[in-house]
Order: structure tokens, then C-alpha cells, then sequence
């Protein structure tokens, strides 16, 4: 038990679980910016008429279903950057320093 306890305070598994969670939290946030906000704007101005989702690209017989990909690509642009500028903002890139032993 003791040796599971020093594991918990020297790799911050604590915050880990925290940042897990917050992190589920954030990427709620901007699905729900992206797909209540960003799509149905992007669906007028690319022409969509239910918005980015219902955009596709017909060839023949296949649809290439292009909305719900740039719509996925967007948040996962938006999650990146929220991060990035999140652990920049607050200064956490600098928390991790290597152990010296």
C-alpha cells in the first residue's frame, strides 16, 4: 500500500483524473459550440440547407459525406487550441520538472 501511495504523489495521478475530467468537460463545451454555432453558420455560407452536417458531395451514386467531416475537424481544431493556449495561459508546461535522483 505504501508503495502505491508514493506512486500516487510522485506521477500526480490525482491530477491526471482531475485534468480527465476537466477535459470531458471542455470538449462538451465546443461540441456543442461547433455543432449548435459553427455548423448551421457554416451551412448558410457553403450553401447547406440543415446546416455544415448536411453538406455532402455527390459523384454518381456515392455521397461523400464532407459536413460531418470538416464539422468533426473543426472541434477537434478548437478542442487543440483550447488546450494549447489552456497549459500555455496557466503556466503548466513549466510544473513538470524531470527528477533529479
Amino acid at each position: 500500500m505504501k508503495g502505491f501511495l508514493e506512486f500516487v504523489r510522485e506521477q500526480g495521478v490525482v491530477g491526471l483524473a482531475t485534468g480527465f475530467i476537466l477535459g470531458g468537460a471542455v470538449s462538451k463545451v465546443v461540441t456543442s459550440l461547433v455543432t449548435d454555432i459553427i455548423n448551421p453558420v457554416l451551412g448558410i455560407v457553403l450553401g447547406a440547407a440543415g446546416g455544415l452536417e448536411t453538406a455532402v458531395i455527390r459523384i454518381g451514386s456515392i455521397e461523400i459525406m464532407l459536413g460531418n467531416f470538416l464539422g468533426v475537424l473543426i472541434n477537434f481544431i478548437i478542442i487543440a487550441m483550447v488546450v494549447y493556449f489552456g497549459v500555455k495561459g496557466l503556466g503548466l508546461d513549466k510544473l513538470d520538472k524531470k527528477k533529479i535522483k
